[in-house]
């Protein structure tokens, strides 16, 4: 009976049953529903990137029912506002472009969706929704009539480690029993025996192998042929596509050969080459789940938060010895690394880092505040209600929100030789079998085969991320936090180093102060401290600690202006600190560090700071100056370029009051002259500069902040060791193409045996798993040794 393709899913429907709609062929009304939607939306381009990419949709009335109730709905979000909430959802039926592209278009199909942003490799989506237009459950039941149904389980919101696939284990299993049962099989024809095995049992035999390579053939080695089907539809070709090439024809070559009588085939070479890349598959994974498992747990953000004791004292704690019950002090422009419960009057909480959306969100005492929130005015109190979870922090850095352009369009050393690599081996490999066609049809299959199974680049595809990864874990247990991978490389190419002066070179935990000018009461001194209390500047840090201790009063109308002080009232003083304009004083120029002070309108006087440089900041510059362009930004005035002229290497370029928006620019224009530029600061000023940056490096010593488009966060005891780290990376990239070159070395060396025909399919299939576990050991040693060598040299 003749049949057809349905248009949307591509499922295969008889003439007489299928669906007619607009001169299009359905399997069933679902799929021809969901084309009336795509259609009526103006989403029928949704058919132009592949045919038949949709999915059958599934019949689930009743199933979510349990959305209508709003505990459990609130248990599944990320986040829950008024008119904002977030939901990640696991689809399991993402698989090709076309899914990500319909999935990133909801808010097209269903009013009230924001945006949503596709995670391919953990099939992921996470949407921003309205939930005063549309409910979790109407969300849901929109994803499965168009045929992605996401799964839901309570059990599975709790973080957990990932193991190694069952699926894979149960595959291994098969193909090691299919493997080992055929070798013993085939030793009488091995060992040529006659008579008895030759008169009545060898074509039992034969077919008994045949049989018993199907499951190994079509179960264990089902994965390269989806994953190959799939890299041809979308029009490129992975790696996976010389593998399932190879394992069909020596399929289709040892059916022919037992069918006609001319032999029992290649069945035990078959199966061990399936085993034997199953078992490379599976320590690929199990190293894989290991370097995933030190940055999961191991690279926590180097930040502090302020807890406050029983007995009312502000202790500085790690933000991961965070507990349920705490009660923490969270000051202007701190980050909220907890779910909680507002205990302060009032605040409003920026959740741009969360949502994209930067008008900041009026809270009252009592109300649920989230993690990943900025607090924006004076300081707060806050309880916690949940311990701090270090894998959504991560995500929230890794928001798509603060992705870098220049980050998106680059290529990685993999993409670049990856590229041309699977078509020239297939090439290569056709070529070699059309000239051995006419020499010998038996050494022609073989050899095709071999050339398909030698040259798989998983070593080639292995080497950068397990390179990398280890040097992601390495740089982590050293304080260096990076964001991605990716940023290695970038910092490979670095030629300009722009560092912030107050915070980055100069550190907040010493100073030198004194102060000019009226002298001040101590009911003065306790409301300038209190109004210090809710900033996070490096002076207001240095200046809080510098005040003796006093009563805690509340403040009002707490302002920070960025760049230039804080302002606020406390009881009847309403007071200023920062900078002489701030306070409206007319002062003639300082070659000092100062912080002004003005109280109820009146100029009190200035407190002086001789700022103190890291330790090992002359060294670190005069290392740095070998290979790199090195520039000063100061918000501040010129007091300390004397001092600075003298402690850097000469050619460094100072530049002083200048305010961020020109600290951006700057970047700017070093990078339209070319220059690979290194922004380091302390992440609060210094936000559009990192960003602009091809990498930003946020210095973090005992406060919690760090900007979200960093891409790296250093713990500030770490500062002197920035050589090492710059130096590491470029160790990171001479590794992966020294990994590259051993790789292809074996590739060559492999070719040159199966281009000749003296390499069989079997012994590429081992050879194949152990050139895997000598890239990966390579660059586990050469990382580690490289880790060594140079932290000796600096």
């Amino acid at each position: 009976m003749d049949t057809k393709n349905c248009f949307h899913c591509g499922l295969t429907v008889k003439v007489n049953e299928e669906i007619i709609f607009d001169e299009k062929s359905f399997c069933c009304n679902g799929c021809k529903t969901v084309y009336e939607i795509f259609n009526a939306n103006g989403l029928s381009c949704y058919y132009d990137f592949e045919n038949a990419p949709g999915a059958t949709p599934q019949d689930i009335k009743g199933k979510y029912d349990f959305l209508d109730n709003e505990t459990i709905v609130t248990k599944l979000l990320d986040f829950e506002e008024d008119t904002t909430q977030i939901v990640t959802l696991y689809i399991p039926h993402i698989h090709c472009s076309s899914c990500i592209w319909i999935l990133e278009n909801l808010n097209q199909l269903q009013e009230g969706v924001s945006s949503s942003q596709v995670n391919f490799s953990k099939k992921n989506v996470r949407i921003v929704y309205n939930p005063e237009q549309i409910t979790l459950k109407t969300l849901v039941h929109l994803l499965s009539s168009i045929g992605y149904e996401p799964y839901i389980s309570l059990e599975n919101y709790e973080v957990k480690k990932k193991g190694i696939s069952r699926e894979l284990t149960y595959k291994l299993g098969v193909a090691f029993f299919c493997f080992g049962n055929v070798m013993l099989l085939s030793f009488p024809e091995y060992f040529d025996v006659d008579e008895f095995w030759l008169d009545k049992y060898k074509g039992f035999f034969r077919w008994l192998i045949f049989a018993l390579s199907l499951p190994s053939f079509l179960y264990a080695a089902s994965g390269y042929y989806v994953s190959a089907y799939k890299s041809i539809r979308s029009g490129m070709l992975n790696i996976d596509v010389p593998i399932a090439l190879g394992l069909i024809v020596m399929f289709i070559r040892s059916t022919v050969d037992i069918v006609f009588g001319f032999g029992q085939g290649f069945f035990d070479t078959l199966t061990g080459l399936v085993f034997f890349m199953l078992l490379g598959r599976l320590f690929q994974q199990k190293t894989y789940n290991f370097l995933s498992f030190e940055r999961d747990f191991k690279s926590y953000f180097p930040i502090a938060v302020t807890k406050i004791t029983p007995s009312k004292q502000e202790v500085s704690c790690p933000v991961y010895d965070v507990k349920a019950g705490d009660r923490l002090l969270i000051r202007n422009q701190e980050l909220i690394p907890v779910d909680g419960i507002l205990i302060s009057a009032e605040t409003a909480i920026d959740y741009s880092f969360v949502t994209g959306e930067a008008i900041p969100i009026s809270k009252k005492s009592g109300d649920k505040i989230y993690a990943g929130g900025r607090q924006t005015g004076k300081v707060i109190e806050m309880e916690v209600l949940t311990s701090v979870s270090q894998s959504y922090l991560t995500q929230l850095w890794s928001n798509d929100v603060f992705t870098k352009k220049d980050t998106e369009n680059y290529k990685t050393l993999t993409d670049t030789i990856s590229k041309y690599f699977t078509p020239a081996i297939l090439t290569l490999a056709i070529a070699t079998f059309v000239y051995w066609l006419f020499i010998d049809v038996n050494t022609a299959f073989t050899v095709f085969t071999a050339i398909l199974i030698v040259a798989c680049p998983c070593a080639l595809a292995l080497s950068a991320p397990f390179t990398l990864g280890n040097v992601l874990r390495i740089m982590g247990k050293r304080k260096f936090y990076l964001k991605n991978a990716t940023v290695i490389e970038q910092m490979a190419k670095i030629d300009t180093l722009v560092f912030d002066k107050t915070g980055t070179i100069t550190t907040n935990k010493k100073s030198d102060i004194t102060y000019e000018g009226v002298v001040l009461t101590e009911e003065e001194i306790g409301v300038l401290k209190n109004l210090l209390r809710g900033s996070n500047h490096p002076l207001s840090r240095r200046l809080y600690e510098f005040l003796p201790a006093c009563n805690v009063v509340n403040t009002t109308d707490f302002k920070e202006v960025t760049g230039q002080g804080i302002m606020g009232k406390i009881g009847e003083y309403t007071v200023k600190i920062g900078s002489a304009y701030f306070v409206e004083q007319d002062l003639p120029p300082s070659f000092q560090t100062n912080v002004h002070i003005a109280i109820n309108g009146q100029y009190k006087g200035k407190y002086i700071f001789n700022n103190q440089y890291r330790n090992g900041l002359a060294s670190l510059f005069k290392t740095l100056s070998k290979n790199y362009k090195l520039k000063i930004l100061s918000g501040d005035n010129e007091g300390e370029r004397e001092a600075l002229q003298e402690l850097l290497p000469k050619g460094t370029t100072l530049s002083f009051n200048q305010k961020p928006e020109q600290k951006l620019a700057f970047i700017e224009q070093l990078q339209k002259q070319g220059s690979n530029v290194m922004m380091i600061g302390d992440g609060l000023n210094d936000a559009g500069a990192l960003a602009q940056s091809n990498v930003g490096i946020a210095i973090s010593e005992n406060v919690n902040v760090f900007s979200p488009a960093c891409d790296g966060i250093l713990d500030a005891s770490q500062f002197s060791n920035l050589n090492y780290f710059l130096s590491y990376a470029k160790k990171a990239t001479k590794t992966i193409k020294m990994s590259f070159g051993l790789s292809l070395l074996y590739n060559v060396i492999g070719l040159s045996f199966a281009v000749a025909g003296k390499l069989s399919p079997l012994a590429a299939a081992i050879l194949m798993p152990l050139s895997t576990i000598t890239i990966v050991s390579f660059v586990t040693i050469t990382s580690n040794y490289y880790a060594k060598t140079i932290k000796k040299s600096v």
